[in-house]
């Protein structure tokens, strides 16, 4: 099997040799550019299966390049913010940026978040066997877990790996209660802090291209204290 090709978009020149040293004999292809603009042109024309991304660049920033990446391609991406900078996380996430890590990270930590990001890419560009899992049908929701499509009121829906995840779980336990607990493991493939407001964020972002009203939610409502819920057609709101 050919390794998996990385991109490593990182003006530090030490960290990007650091990764290339770590990943290479783990069987990833390491490349790297060093602005923005070189790394949104690389990834333009050539094939990466993972981009580490990180926010502050010169000529373009990380959250730029990652805007012009999601026009034209779902390549997981993997974004290295500052400690603390908890606005750029959320910011990203919502652009659809796959994971964030702190720049402080272990390389393990690095490679665990790299490997769900990976599996889940591959899941979405697993077609090839015929379905085995019926649609699932909410209302004017429609999700075809076996094609990694979704679709409402017949109009296609374009999510992320992780947002689409997040819409199988809940569909699939329609109008039961679901924690963020629950959710981060279906759906993001690790153990996030309870306080960790990553999967708000995605729940946010699925609320948006769903065209729903946190307040009045036609589709997914907020139960207090507990997690998400799928609503039902004809379900009284409980939040």
């Amino acid at each position: 099997m050919d390794p998996a090709r990385l991109l490593i978009i990182d003006d530090d020149a030490k960290l990007c040799r650091l990764l290339s040293d770590y990943l290479g004999p783990l069987g990833y292809d390491v490349a790297a550019a060093s602005t923005g603009p070189e790394g949104l042109e690389r990834a333009r024309q050539e094939v990466f299966a993972a981009i580490i991304l990180d926010v502050m660049l010169p000529g373009m920033n990380g959250l730029d390049v990652l805007r012009e990446l999601r026009r034209e391609s779902q390549v997981p991406v993997l974004m290295l913010t500052a400690l603390g900078d908890e606005p750029d996380r959320i910011v990203g996430l919502e652009m659809g940026a796959d994971d964030y890590l702190p720049k402080n990270f272990s390389t393990r930590e690095l490679l665990a978040r790299l490997r769900a990001v990976l599996r889940r890419s591959a899941a979405t560009a697993s077609l090839k066997e015929p379905a085995r899992c019926a649609p699932i049908a909410v209302g004017g929701l429609w999700v075809d877990v076996e094609a990694r499509t979704a679709a409402l009121d017949e109009i296609p829906l374009t999510l992320t790996p992780v947002e689409f995840d997040l819409l199988v779980a809940l569909a699939r336990a329609a109008g039961r209660v679901r924690t963020r607990e629950q959710l981060l493991l279906e759906a993001a493939d690790r153990d996030f802090e309870s306080f960790d407001r990553a999967i708000d964020v995605h729940i946010s972002s699925l609320r948006r291209k769903l065209g729903d009203d946190a307040r009045a939610p036609r589709f997914i409502e907020t139960v207090r204290g507990a997690g998400y819920r799928l609503r039902k057609p004809g379900s009284e709101t409980g939040a």
